[in-house]
Parts: C-alpha cells; sequence; structure tokens
C-alpha cells in the first residue's frame, strides 16, 4: 500500500481482528496534521476551501498533478492547527474528515479495501466506540465512516476526471508564490500550477460552454480567487511567529 498523508501503520480492516477495538477522540484533535504544510482536495470542496486556503495544483516530475489547499509556508508545519489541537479555521478538507479510515485500492484496480490507521492516537481507546456489533455487523459509526469513504472516493474520481480536462485544454501553468513579510525577506513557494486565465478566456465558446455545463467553470474560478489567500497565510505565520517569540522559542526558519 503506498505511503499515505497522515497515516503511519494503516492496516487492513478485519472483523475478526477488530471485533472488540474501539475508536476514541474522532472529534475536536487534530493533531495527527500539525506536520504538512499541504492537505489533497476533491473540486467539490473548492468554493468551500477558497474562502481559507490557497487552492493549487501539484507540479511534480513524474506524478499526476492533483489539486491542494495550501495550509502553511514553513516546511512542515500546520498554521491551521493550534497546539492543542483544535483547528483553527471554518473549513476543515474531507481528507481530514476521514481519518483514521482510508480505501486503498486493490491490485486489479476495480475495488478497494478499507484501512484503518493503528496508529492513531484514540485507536483501542477504553471508552471509545465500536467498530463491529458482537455478532459482527458494522456499528453506525463504521456505517458512516464507509458511506463518507465511497462518497470520497467518488468526489476523487470526478476530480481526476476535472483535472484531466484542464491538462487537455492547456490550461494549467507553473507558478511559483511569493509570500512577503514585514522586514522579512519573500518567501518562495515553488512546484505548483494554476489555471492561466488568460488561457481560459482564450478557449471557444463551445469549450467554455461544456466546461460551464459540467460544473467544472465554477470550480476554476473558486480556484483562481483563492489565489489571493497567500496574504492570509503570511498573517497567520506572523501570529505563529508571535507566539513563538513570546513563549522564547527560537524561530523556524523556512
Amino acid at each position: 500500500m503506498a505511503t499515505l498523508l497522515f497515516y503511519e501503520k494503516p492496516v487492513p480492516l478485519n472483523r475478526d481482528v477488530h471485533l472488540q477495538t474501539r475508536i476514541g477522540g474522532l472529534a475536536g484533535n487534530y493533531s495527527f496534521t500539525s506536520g504538512t504544510n499541504s492537505i489533497p482536495l476533491a473540486a467539490v470542496e473548492f468554493v468551500d476551501a477558497a474562502r481559507e486556503f490557497p487552492v493549487v495544483f501539484t507540479e511534480k516530475e513524474g506524478a499526476a498533478q492533483f489539486p491542494i489547499a495550501l495550509t502553511g509556508i514553513r516546511h512542515s508545519e500546520n498554521l491551521f492547527v493550534a497546539a492543542d489541537g483544535t483547528w483553527n479555521g471554518t473549513y476543515i478538507p474531507a481528507f481530514v474528515r476521514r481519518y483514521p479510515f482510508v480505501l486503498a485500492e486493490k491490485q486489479d484496480a476495480s475495488d478497494f479495501n478499507v484501512y484503518i490507521d493503528e496508529a492513531y492516537s484514540g485507536f483501542g481507546a477504553e471508552h471509545g466506540e465500536r467498530l463491529f456489533t458482537e455478532e459482527g455487523e458494522y456499528t453506525p459509526l463504521l456505517k458512516q465512516a464507509l458511506e463518507f469513504l465511497s462518497n470520497y472516493q467518488g468526489e476523487i474520481k470526478r476530480t481526476r476526471q476535472f483535472v484531466d480536462k484542464l491538462q487537455e485544454l492547456d490550461l494549467l501553468i507553473p507558478r511559483v508564490l511569493q509570500v512577503v513579510r514585514k522586514d522579512e525577506a519573500p518567501i518562495i513557494l515553488q512546484g505548483f500550477s494554476v489555471v492561466d486565465e488568460q488561457r481560459l478566456l482564450a478557449l471557444t465558446d463551445a469549450q467554455l460552454g461544456e466546461l460551464a455545463r459540467s460544473g467544472h467553470l465554477g470550480w476554476i474560478y473558486a480556484h483562481l480567487m483563492s489565489l489571493n489567500n497567500v496574504s492570509r497565510l503570511s498573517d497567520r505565520l506572523d501570529a505563529r511567529i508571535a507566539v513563538e517569540q513570546a513563549a522564547g522559542a527560537p524561530a523556524v526558519r523556512h
């Protein structure tokens, strides 16, 4: 199974192995996300995510591009998670909300296995909620988790189709993001792509119509508007550094 962000010890969910397993602390503690400055997004999340995060596309050689929400500026730092693990923002990406469960594609790519991260701090909680009944049936908690995973996987498929369309129309271009901070050298964020608005406007009426009817045009403009949130990330970084300095902690350099 490929390495997954956040997941340290993902194992297949097994009725026999996990019959008595309880899960606790599923709400309110997002400390497991504190070490990442970007989180994958499904395109259907763009409108909500664009109110807070810069939404960009990964640009890695040899890898398929995919949309992400930038949650930090410095390496391995999520500016939306407080020291006590609470999420300091309005929208929490679905990628985060599905944790500690995840679907893993089987070898034939036609089906998925359900995995759970046994390294999750709430795994095996004494007073948590069970995953299975004594009879081996799914509990309401597990049923809800599986429904969420299924819906999420469907949105991931739609997102890949969306990215394929952007690449087919040659709309994605590399972009370097510059974070300007008072009395500090600018921080350069690289390795991203964005939709080029001039190329978008140069499309034919038929192409724009297709994007509009598919819902892709709305996602594109949500993405473009989200780029204004880079300055908000800078404000969050300034606030984080102020707290570090007040506590006497050395400033972390990018």
